[in-house]
């Protein structure tokens, strides 16, 4: 039952979340450390209440390794938000962040030295791909879509490779963090909890470095069409209640996600995650109608494909399978 409720938190969590983050890009693309520090300061206040228990509650990991993980957490997460405001497209930003399984292979291998097997080796190869595929093809579309001189159509482009580098260089930092999680639980023990509280508290007082940022998008976001909330009778402008219902369907759906690390194996949560991706990016398509071409859906698809071959999803599926035969063989 605790594994169907917290499946159903990251479907209907993430998939939202990702509805109400497109509903805020589209009015104004730069809004991502808005969206960034509010995630941050209700996930914080929450682990602070709930977790910490009003802060008298010591951590069981040196809040010495916390600082070092939130600074990459901090840089990951505002760059992954502030890529949008480079002409990146909602799709190919979730298409880009699908490759953090491979980045981390990658990144293992070469830190800790680690060795896989050809199935894993083939999967970097095929992600990699899919993600070049559709870089390339949205390459061409703010060629494209640019109607003005050659010399604004260049600026377009080198303005989009800049958010390209962006996110190859978040989705590099996450893998790096996740080695790093790894090696720390491995020392203290899993507190994923305790862990989801420093990574969103720690960070708030970075956001002083982007306040005038924060601060200009809170006027924008007030001068928003205002809307009258059902019951309360209250107005209040339209890209506040998108942020706010971005917030909540994002705890929502970090909260499914722990559930299930609690209750199945990591394969498990893996596949989870990846098919939300997968429905969040058909979501973005066909709601907001953001430009996909077949190639675009060929390089998804190979995305992943190499994502469900690194899980090792087909040999768990076969064994699944070959259960019932294996038992009747038994019998006989």
């Amino acid at each position: 039952m605790g594994t169907v409720f917290a499946i159903v938190l990251v479907f209907v969590g993430c998939c939202s979340n990702v509805v109400f983050l497109e509903l805020l890009v589209r009015e104004f693309p730069g809004c991502g450390n808005i969206v960034t520090f509010a995630q941050f300061a209700f996930i914080a206040l929450e682990g602070f209440i709930f977790e910490t228990n009003f802060g008298r509650k010591k951590p069981a990991i040196p809040i010495g390794n916390y600082v070092i993980m939130v600074t990459m957490f901090f840089t990951v997460s505002v760059i992954n938000n502030y890529a949008l405001n480079f002409n990146i497209a909602m799709p190919l930003h979730m298409i880009f962040r699908s490759g953090s399984l491979i980045a981390n292979m990658i990144l293992g291998i070469i830190i800790l030295k680690k060795r896989y097997s050809a199935s894993k080796y083939l999967s970097i190869v095929l992600v990699s791909v899919g993600i070049f595929i559709c870089t390339i093809m949205s390459a061409k579309q703010v060629n494209v879509s640019n109607e003005g001189s050659e010399e604004e159509g260049v600026y377009a482009f080198m303005h989009w490779l800049l958010g390209i580098a962006m996110l190859t260089f978040a989705l590099l930092m996450s893998a790096r963090m996740g080695i790093f999680q790894e090696t720390l639980y491995k020392q203290y023990g899993k507190h994923s909890k305790e862990a989801l509280f420093y990574n969103h508290c720690l960070p708030l007082p970075g956001f002083l470095l982007l306040s005038t940022n924060i601060y200009n998008h809170s006027v924008y976001f007030s001068q928003s069409t205002p809307v009258a909330l059902p019951v309360i009778g209250l107005t209040v402008p339209v890209l506040w209640i998108y942020l706010l219902m971005n917030v909540i369907t994002q705890y929502v759906c970090i909260r499914g996600v722990f559930i299930l690390t609690t209750e199945c194996a990591s394969l498990t949560v893996t596949l989870v995650v990846t098919l939300r991706k997968f429905l969040s990016l058909i979501i973005s398509i066909l709601y907001f109608q953001n430009p996909f071409t077949a190639w675009h859906w060929v390089g998804t698809a190979v995305v992943f494909l190499g994502t469900l071959l690194y899980t090792e999803v087909w040999s768990s599926v076969r064994a699944v399978l070959r259960g019932p035969e294996v038992k009747e063989k038994k019998a006989q």
